[in-house]
């Protein structure tokens, strides 16, 4: 019998916007730029089709996605 893949369990889970905050905050180095609630709801709205299924956030399908977008996001407000 296998034993559960934790890691996988963990970046498929469906979370809320709170939750996928926390979790994406979570251990990131220091020159990485934060997100916040504000970004993470621009981002749900800038890509909707990312979200037909609730409104839920994953680990797996948006972390590396908002991680690519945010850096140029956050240059774009401070224009």
């Amino acid at each position: 019998m296998r034993t559960p893949d934790l890691d996988k369990e963990r970046s498929e889970k469906r979370l809320t916007a709170s939750e996928f905050l926390a979790v994406y905050n979570e251990g990131l180095p220091p020159t990485f730029p934060r997100a916040s609630l504000l970004l993470l709801e621009t981002y749900q709205k800038q890509y909707a089709n990312q979200f037909k299924e609730g409104g839920w956030w994953s680990l797996d399908l948006h972390r590396k996605k908002v991680m690519d977008w945010l850096p140029a996001h956050l240059k774009l407000l401070e224009a």
